[in-house]
């Protein structure tokens, strides 16, 4: 091919990049456009393409004369390319970043954050509750003495409570055994300060129970005592009666049952009005209208005479509720197994 053809076309590209393409790469409103201006000229049919492939055919002295002009118009392309293609880029990724933008000079999102679990709820809305009623709280450890969970309790021996098949009994110890209610509670502080006193004790428990949706191996009581001088049956019926409608509505309505506990005597079941039926009947309360809330009693002599306490002097009352059975009942929950399985689905919809 003879040099000066070489030459005219290389101007004839020139001339139109120059003349109007440079100018829709540099105003190009998409990356589709400053492509197609591109391949034209850079492509594989492109038309300075082509000229660099045909420049070989040249004599050496044309190829370095015209060599360096077809070369810049390439870099040219290349450079008005890549310019305008970054800035559509970048104008593109803040449109779709718009919707996501936040102000900084507004306040941060604060982050997620846990609830109390709903047992921690419930104990801690009953414990205030019984504070305000002059109780105090006390503890005991989870590991008994049989002394401590049945004797000072004026539990026998025979009785069902101790068998193997309801007790934990820790392998290789002397009578320990895991407390099987916080009764144990009563004995230690009624040993450890004389009367008069009010006290009342959450925590865990264990019993051999097969794990259902009503029933767990360990879960959780609250126990309150008072002994005092002058001390009897219509003391519990007051306290009870001003606790339950503090924790479940001042409409509550409460029926005592006779019962039968070996550390109180009389004992008495204690049952409030069912939330659904309101005392109609129904597959909740089993038809009965009411349902079942807490054992109490008045304290048995043989427990205050076991711990050092004068019950010819000395007299109480004590009651012991389920922690979980009120949060079922409160909330509606079917499977007592929910509160133990630390599903955050679940105990999500109780945090406050």
């Amino acid at each position: 091919m003879p040099a000066k053809d070489w030459e005219t076309r290389l101007a004839a590209v020139i001339a139109g990049w120059e003349g109007g393409e440079r100018a829709a790469v540099e105003k190009a409103a998409s990356l589709d456009e400053i492509e197609r201006v591109r391949v034209s000229f850079l492509g594989r049919k492109g038309t300075l393409a082509l000229l660099l492939r045909e420049l070989g055919e040249l004599p050496l002295d044309d190829k370095r004369r015209l060599g360096p002009r077809a070369q810049e118009l390439k870099r040219s392309i290349e450079e008005a390319a890549k310019l305008r293609m970054g800035e559509l880029t970048e104008t593109l990724d803040q449109e779709a970043l718009k919707p996501l933008f936040n102000d900084p000079t507004l306040p941060g999102y604060p982050p997620p954050r846990g609830g109390l679990h709903p047992l921690t709820q419930t104990i801690e809305e009953i414990a205030g509750i019984l504070l305000s009623l002059g109780f105090e709280w006390a503890e005991g450890p989870l590991i008994e003495t049989e002394r401590y969970n049945f004797e000072v309790l004026n539990i026998p021996e025979h009785h069902p409570s101790r068998d193997l098949m309801d007790t934990f009994y820790l392998e290789g110890s002397e009578g320990l055994v895991l407390r099987t209610h916080t009764s144990p509670v009563q004995g230690r502080e009624l040993e450890k300060r004389p009367p008069p006193l009010r006290i009342f004790s959450p925590g865990r428990v264990f019993r051999r129970e097969n794990v259902d949706a009503t029933h767990s191996a360990v879960f959780h009581q609250i126990e309150g005592l008072c002994v005092d001088e002058g001390i009897g049956f219509s003391d519990l019926k007051g306290t009870l009666e001003v606790f339950l409608k503090a924790l479940l509505g001042p409409e509550t309505k409460l029926r005592f049952r006779p019962s039968y506990f070996p550390f109180t005597e009389p004992s008495a079941e204690v049952d409030v009005e069912c939330f659904v039926c309101r005392g109609a009947g129904c597959g909740l309360c089993k038809r009965t209208g009411y349902i079942e809330m807490l054992g109490s009693g008045v304290v048995h002599p043989n427990v205050l005479k076991s711990c050092g306490v004068d019950p010819e002097r000395w007299s109480g009352f004590a009651f012991g509720m389920g922690v979980e059975r009120i949060a079922m009942l409160r909330w509606g929950v079917q499977d007592i197994r929910a509160f133990y399985e630390n599903d955050l689905r679940v105990l999500g919809q109780f945090a406050g």
